[in-house]
């Protein structure tokens, strides 16, 4: 069952984090359905300095994540890879979870063409990765996460309390002591997390 609005439209960004991982992200254009189970995911809050709507400044960049929680916010970082963020909370919060590994559950030969690679071994294992296996660019910015083409849904996995781990994001250095929040939330041991 697809995921509904009122799941993203929460106003505590660390908890909606935790409770997405076991949840399933999916893609389907072309006829072909790609996508799996959220492994590690990490908080972003525009109270704080690792978010880019710190203290609401809205650009033409992030604008996407003032809107209502449950739309995507994907992202060109680098200048090459595509990430893709789940907006939450309400209208004007600018609130996000970043999805940063998906265990593959749909179509890995898809996304195995996707990532031009002969293995499937790691083929989601980063924010980056994940996005480029799904087909994510940025034409999905701003899309509902309930339609048909991208959502996410509950797969029936549930991952106990002691089975997640809570540690500061990665890459976020120029945050300051922000860096050192621990909204990075992973399942324990899973071999499809980010490296």
């Amino acid at each position: 069952m697809k995921l509904d609005q009122s799941f993203y439209q929460r106003n505590d960004v660390t908890k909606i984090a935790r409770e997405l991982l076991g949840k399933g992200l999916f893609t389907r254009f072309s006829g072909k359905t790609t996508g799996g189970t959220i492994v590690e995911t990490e908080a972003y809050s525009n109270s704080e300095r690792g978010c880019h709507a710190y203290q609401n400044r809205m650009t033409r960049r992030n604008e996407m994540m003032f809107g209502d929680g449950g739309h995507a916010y994907v992202y060109l970082c680098y200048g090459i890879h595509n990430l893709f963020n789940i907006v939450t909370n309400g209208a004007g919060e600018a609130d996000a979870v970043l999805i940063r590994a998906l265990e593959p559950l749909e179509g890995v030969q898809f996304m195995m063409k996707r990532m031009n690679v002969k293995s499937e071994r790691r083929i989601t294992s980063g924010p980056g990765k994940l996005t480029k296996a799904l087909g994510i660019d940025r034409s999905f910015n701003g899309d509902p996460l309930w339609s048909k083409h991208l959502w996410l849904e509950d797969v029936g996995q549930f991952i106990p309390a002691g089975d997640i781990v809570r540690s500061p994001r990665i890459g976020i250095d120029y945050a300051g002591k922000d860096a050192l929040l621990p909204w990075r939330f992973t399942v324990k041991g899973n071999s499809w997390l980010s490296k």
